[in-house]
């Protein structure tokens, strides 16, 4: 056999030695099946990164909000400061405190997971009236003028919070006198927040 040709021939697989040496050297891993790599994603969808320094100190009562991300509601961590006080004041503290977390806009971090809120800024809630159930709160905007998804938050944060009863539901009313209603969160509010508004029934005379 020619030298020459014998040199020609062995060149391709002591090339592919070569670059196969190059790239574990460099802690990558060969492989002979072409393979496509779209492009990474910077983090997962609906996984928000670790709270920073600055929140993770705030002292107060750890509580759970509901975001919208894609097309449900998904719970994210934050905290509530409550001043001591009585049951009922300290449940219509804690509410506003979830409002003005529902209401504020997403961090960074959250937005780039593609979190959202359909919670108007500014919205304010208050405790019952005379001839409210003791556990009423009423927000600055009647229930039926918040979108379904925002109400959908709304509701869910506030019944999986000391905010809500004991069987998880939150009776909402609004500025006026209008009878205040008792609203539930359910697993489809949760995985379809814009279908509706959440499941409600009429408050009885306890």
């Amino acid at each position: 056999m020619n030298v020459g040709t014998a040199v020609r021939r062995a060149r391709g697989p002591l090339a592919v030695g070569a670059l196969a040496a190059l790239l574990a050297g460099c802690g990558i891993r060969a492989t002979e099946v072409p393979t496509d790599f779209g492009p990474a994603p910077s983090r997962a969808r609906c996984s928000p990164a670790t709270p920073e320094v600055t929140t993770q100190a705030q002292r107060g009562l750890p509580v759970q909000v509901f975001l919208l991300c894609g097309s449900s509601l998904v719970a994210v961590d934050r905290t509530v400061r409550v001043p001591e006080g009585a049951a009922d004041s300290r449940r219509a503290v804690v509410a506003q405190g979830l409002l003005d977390e529902l209401s504020q806009k997403p961090s960074a971090a959250e937005e780039q997971a593609g979190y959202s809120t359909r919670v108007r800024s500014g919205t304010a809630v208050s405790g019952p009236r005379s001839g409210d159930p003791e556990d009423t709160l009423r927000l600055s905007t009647a229930p039926g003028s918040l979108t379904p998804a925002g109400l959908a938050q709304i509701v869910c944060t506030f019944s999986d919070s000391a905010a809500a009863e004991g069987d998880g539901s939150v009776i909402l009313g609004g500025p006026d006198d209008t009878r205040p209603r008792r609203y539930r969160c359910t697993d489809e509010v949760r995985s379809s927040p814009d279908a509706g508004e959440p499941p409600s029934s009429e408050v009885t005379d306890e």
